[in-house]
């Protein structure tokens, strides 16, 4: 991350009051702030920070006036919205950093899987037969996709994520690392010896839900995570 006090006003459609030239390299709280930081002041108690803060560059209400001289290295973003202003650059980062496309090697992707367009998959990944990746899903390194596997458009997997077979994960999910999705529940029957036997299950999870643990199956039929999950 590195931008210019001038490039960020524009990207927020704010005014620069200072040095538009002026760079960051990342964002910091106001009361922590040091040269070569972005910060932002939305709540007042968090006022007389902006005096003495050592970040280069402030995003502040545009009514903004100090009672008092700010620090000279200083640069003011003004904006209609300090915090959604931050919220929106930082939404930004973190889009660049997951903006990744191609097949890292090593890798397996099967040659009977579905690739969309713009797709990521990250090294050591293992990617089964009948596998539908949708366009704009990321898999970072260390994940394995399962037989019959389906990831809707724009779904996000972190590193070492685990998708058992013939599950199902809707659009613009996020899975974080080390998330199973899919393994064994609690599904079991007794057989006539009286013994337990496993039920075969299945999992579908649906739009933009976000999950850090293990999702197991269900018996019969699809469980169902709906939209919005986290």
């Amino acid at each position: 991350m590195q931008f210019s006090a001038g490039q960020i006003a524009e990207l927020l459609e704010g005014t620069v009051d200072g040095d538009a030239q002026v760079l960051v390299i990342d964002v910091s709280k106001i009361e922590e702030g040091r040269l070569g930081t972005l910060t932002f002041l939305a709540n007042p108690k968090y006022t007389e920070h902006i005096y003495s803060t050592g970040a280069s560059v402030v995003i502040v209400e545009k009514g903004f006036q100090p009672s008092r001289p700010i620090p000279k290295h200083l640069t003011l973003i003004r904006v209609a919205d300090p915090r959604a202003a931050f919220a929106l650059l930082l939404d930004i980062h973190e889009k660049q950093q997951h903006d990744r496309i191609g097949i890292e090697q090593p890798s397996y992707v099967s040659p009977k899987a579905t690739i969309g367009k713009g797709v990521y998959i990250g090294a050591f990944c293992y990617i089964a037969d009948n596998v539908v990746l949708g366009d704009g899903v990321k898999i970072f390194p260390n994940c394995t996709i399962g037989d019959g596997a389906r990831i809707g458009k724009g779904t996000r997997l972190h590193a070492n994520v685990s998708v058992y077979a013939k599950s199902i994960i809707g659009e613009r999910t996020i899975l974080h690392s080390g998330v199973v999705i899919g393994a064994d529940g609690f599904g079991f029957t007794i057989n006539d010896k009286g013994e337990q036997e496993k039920i075969p299950q299945s999992e579908r999870i649906k739009n933009r839900s976000q999950f850090g643990s293990c999702i197991f199956r269900r018996i019969a039929g699809k469980k169902q995570i709906y939209f919005l999950c986290k």
